[in-house]
């Protein structure tokens, strides 16, 4: 079987970046024929030229569009699987991969099919008014809290929507969680027999941490507001209780720090796993729905609980009372509250430290990954076939 994957690096990796790595690195290592077709966004200068580029390549990229027809014609491949297309690429290819008679395996990492900024997240809480009542609010809500922006943004998905490219074309959708399934049917229409819901795959520590002995709460991702950094820092300050916060490269930890709160930027799987493996328990305080929250899974499979927004695809990812606990979303005393918990009380830590050891390794390892994969990539050439 003849794999293209098609993506676009965001500027800075992160949990997506990761995850479509982690599934091209496997799905070599279990003999498919693995072909890619990238683009970077570090290749955008950070001024005022690279957002123009990012804007009219979002919309229409005729020069990357050429070659990937010219890949097609020249490779062949069984199926294409995309992944994040913007701001180098373009769901148009969808088009041509239809007009060459190859289908579309789709990944969806975020909201990007309903949401013009991808997160459901408008700054001061969750938003699906894009969703409801069309893409210009994106613009009227100055999501990118920079007009030009929020209109390139509204644009871009008005586009996508008006010509209606990932319900006309893709064949099949892989999402990561049941939320994030139940989502796609609800706000964008896709029949439930198109999707199929395929974990991270995750690798479970062989050296699982006693999770009592952490001295500290962690948080890892970027400083974003919505993954409710400020909530973690507010609910330390009503507890005394110590936190160590870790971004990823290109992160500015400058303004944690003149909070003394302790920070690391992470170079690498090793690093974040040494934050991880030193933590009481991993935070996840997030605002906005998540489509799975890697670093939880991440921080489970070294057994290491996790205090999770009761929101979105975290009740999926994180089982409330058996690998860690929840909170309301956005109140700093609820979570104050389940810190509190864990830190007086190391046989719970422990127990749940243990059951989230053993959830990664029974729920997202390679085995399961690759088979629901090879499932997707199945049932769609067998429809090609009918």
């Amino acid at each position: 079987m003849k794999i293209l994957h098609v993506f676009n690096r965001h500027r800075g990796g992160g949990g997506a970046d990761n995850a479509w790595d982690a599934t091209i690195a496997l799905s070599r290592r279990r003999g498919l024929d693995i072909d890619i077709f990238e683009r970077d966004s570090c290749d955008l200068s950070t001024g005022m030229a690279g957002k123009l580029s990012a804007f009219a390549n979002g919309l229409y990229a005729p020069d990357t569009l050429r070659a990937f027809a010219a890949r097609l014609e020249r490779d062949r491949p069984d199926i294409v699987h995309t992944h994040e297309l913007y701001p180098l690429l373009t769901p148009w290819l969808f088009e041509q991969c239809t007009r060459a008679g190859i289908p579309i395996v789709h990944s969806c990492y975020d909201f990007r099919i309903t949401c013009p900024i991808a997160t459901h997240h408008d700054g001061a809480g969750v938003c699906t008014r894009c969703a409801d009542h069309g893409a210009h609010h994106a613009l009227l809500r100055n999501c990118r809290e920079n007009l030009p922006e929020s209109a390139a943004f509204a644009l871009r998905h008005a586009v996508a929507g008006w010509r209606d490219f990932y319900r006309r074309h893709v064949s099949r959708f892989i999402v990561l969680t049941d939320f994030s399934r139940d989502w796609l049917h609800t706000k964008a229409g896709i029949p439930l027999e198109r999707i199929s819901v395929n974990e991270c795959a995750i690798t479970a520590a062989a050296d699982p941490v006693d999770p009592a002995q952490g001295a500290y709460f962690a948080f890892a991702g970027r400083f974003v507001p919505e993954k409710g950094l400020d909530v973690l820092i507010e609910a330390s300050r009503m507890t005394g209780l110590p936190i160590h916060v870790a971004g990823p490269h290109g992160s500015d930890p400058a303004p944690l720090l003149a909070q003394g709160v302790p920070v690391t930027i992470t170079d690498g799987p090793q690093s974040l796993a040494a934050i991880y493996r030193g933590a009481r328990a991993l935070v996840v305080p997030s605002l906005w729905f998540e489509t799975f929250a890697i670093v939880a899974a991440e921080a489970m499979a070294h057994g290491v609980p996790v205090i999770a927004s009761r929101i979105g695809a975290l009740n999926d990812t994180v089982r409330e009372g058996l690998c860690g606990l929840h909170f309301t979303p956005g109140d700093a005393a609820d979570l104050a509250r389940q810190m509190r918990r864990l830190w007086d009380d190391p046989a719970l830590c422990r127990s749940l430290g243990a059951t989230a050891h053993a959830d990664v390794r029974t729920r997202f390892n390679e085995d399961i990954h690759f088979q629901r994969l090879m499932d997707a990539y199945e049932q769609v050439l067998f429809s090609l076939r009918r």
